[in-house]
């Protein structure tokens, strides 16, 4: 029996496989409100095999987005549009949907990735950024203002309010990105983070903020749906956020009922050197379960079936996320499953699709048609 398609529970929510598609910025949106790209994008991929497919990170505030293109839910609007494509994926797919909810903070008002992805400044259509600290992402850019506490309570307000909206879609898990730089892991890293009041400072301080987040989506959503996070296992820059630390704030999110820890690392600084290499972050994930007693999340170069197959069966993480693999192989989940010997769920009229030698594929073994 394959252990990356074996079934398993995140509080009250039963997925049938291990596998999750990873939250992907899609920079398409339009005031924060999703269009037909997204109705295309996450309509395919929820057919894709995973368990559970991830919404790309959804911005609490519109000043919180990464790019003018960022996706959100802070309006009646955007929730209207997100009701359209949820109502068009639960008629066909019967995958999980996770929302990832983000804040920018300091890398806010940046151009889309292939339009260079610099600052835009207020004077050409940006906006002031906010951080834990007025210090700039990178040195030749303005800073951010630094947030004070009415800063900091809009935000975990904003947070709180998209969870709710979230719930109203009928969302069934959350996802709280802490992680690649942005707002929450700001606030971890003492590279962005030279605050000097409670929320700077000594590791505590650090990850006060990010907890009260925590505990305030957590609040938000219903008792029964999971609440994950995403975190950066590391900088990557000496002097800055570490694995140990990561290991001290997951078993901070444990006793404070985080269903998993999505390992990732990076983003915080231009001053990174990652080490790249296939599944070069499983590593972090593993020491973060063996450590913190909390389930997690593999990501990173996941590419090949065999290769999440053995992520999972050797126990270095509960499930496997991937991002870029799904969007070359918007199959992926199918093909591992021929592979590994497992089966997937897909609409009836894509039955027909297996291969001859591969009747299990799909759970069914008879397709009659005149």
């Amino acid at each position: 029996m394959s252990a990356l398609f074996s079934p398993i529970k995140l509080r009250g929510l039963a997925l049938k496989n291990r596998i999750m598609v990873s939250p992907m910025c899609q920079y398409s949106a339009e005031d924060g409100v999703a269009n037909d790209w997204h109705f295309t994008h996450i309509n395919s991929l929820a057919l894709s095999g995973a368990a559970m497919f991830c919404i790309e990170a959804t911005h609490v505030e519109a000043i919180g987005r990464i790019t003018p293109g960022c996706l959100g839910l802070y309006s009646d609007a955007c929730e209207a549009a997100l009701r359209r494509i949820l109502d068009a994926v639960r008629r066909y797919s019967t995958a999980a949907v996770a929302m990832q909810l983000a804040h920018a903070g300091r890398k806010a008002s940046s151009a889309r990735p292939w339009d260079g992805g610099q600052l835009i400044a207020c004077e050409h259509g940006g906006w002031r950024p906010v951080g834990p600290s007025a210090l700039p992402h990178k040195d030749d850019e303005a800073a951010p203002v630094a947030l004070d506490a009415g800063g900091l309570k809009r935000i975990r307000d904003a947070f709180v309010d998209s969870a709710k909206r979230a719930a109203r879609l009928g969302i069934d898990a959350i996802e709280v990105h802490g992680a690649h730089g942005y707002l929450l892991h700001q606030f971890l890293s003492p590279i962005a983070n030279q605050r000097t009041d409670a929320y700077g400072g000594s590791l505590e301080n650090r990850m006060r903020f990010p907890l009260e987040v925590f505990d305030a989506v957590r609040a938000a959503f219903p008792h029964d749906k999971p609440v994950g996070l995403r975190v950066s296992s590391t900088d990557w820059v000496e002097g800055g956020w570490d694995l140990a630390q990561t290991i001290e704030f997951a078993r901070a999110l444990k006793a404070r009922g985080v269903d998993w820890i999505d390992a990732s690392s990076g983003g915080v600084s231009p001053k990174q050197k990652i080490a790249l290499g296939p599944g070069y972050q499983v590593p972090f994930a593993e020491a973060i379960k063996r450590e913190a007693g909390v389930a997690t999340m593999a990501v990173g170069l996941i590419t090949e079936p065999k290769q999440a197959e053995e992520i999972v069966a050797s126990g270095k993480a509960d499930m496997v996320a991937l991002a870029r693999g799904m969007l070359y192989d918007p199959r992926w989940g199918w093909h591992a499953a021929a592979e590994l010997g497992g089966t997937v769920d897909a609409p009836p009229q894509y039955w027909r699709s297996q291969p001859a030698t591969q009747k299990a594929l799909f759970g069914k073994t008879t397709f009659g048609a005149r």
